[in-house]
């Protein structure tokens, strides 16, 4: 299923906007600083023992694919991605291990990365990935929760990490907090 929206960019040109199913092509294609982070799909451990992350994140991918089906969704602007976010069962994401507040719970998927490039954020493009996750997840049924580890920091404050979500996007979007660490 794809979610197709049409809009017009600030200049009143009209625009295409539409969330996909994540593909290993379109993760090839996608200019985000989490295309190569493995810091979800690893351990500590592993993800120290990695020589090329960029591969392994995709060796990551098709067995996800493999073994439960599609596990992301991207954004498509004119036919362009811009913006993604990957789900998958807690146990196919064994870097969530290291958070204080884990263990994700078992009948759970954990929505591990959300990215939107910075010059195409604001517009609901965020929301619009979280919304075709969710009716993915929808349709598999059995599925009784979906669960986020949050970075209170925000982008570009101290401390923060990329591949974290704000939780500031989180709460945006209907999560809320369970346990704060």
């Amino acid at each position: 299923m794809v979610s197709a929206a049409v809009s017009r960019d600030q200049s009143g040109r009209v625009m295409s906007r539409k969330v996909v199913r994540m593909t290993l092509d379109h993760l090839a294609e996608l200019d985000a600083p989490c295309r190569s982070c493995v810091f979800w799909e690893l351990d500590p451990v592993r993800r120290g023992q990695v020589d090329e992350p960029a591969a392994e994140k995709e060796a990551w991918m098709s067995a996800v694919l493999r073994d439960w089906g599609s596990c992301g969704r991207v954004m498509m602007v004119d036919d362009r991605p811009v913006g993604y976010l990957l789900y998958a069962p807690p146990a196919f994401l064994p870097g969530a291990g290291a958070f204080p507040t884990a263990p994700v719970s078992s009948d759970a998927v954990l929505l591990s990365a959300v990215y939107v490039e910075p010059g195409a954020r604001g517009g609901g493009l965020g929301r619009m990935l979280v919304q075709g996750m969710a009716r993915d997840l929808i349709e598999r049924g059995g599925i009784a929760a979906v669960e986020a580890f949050g970075d209170t920091r925000g982008p570009g404050r101290p401390g923060a990490r990329s591949c974290v979500t704000p939780v500031d996007f989180l709460t945006s979007v209907g999560f809320k907090t369970q346990r704060a660490h």
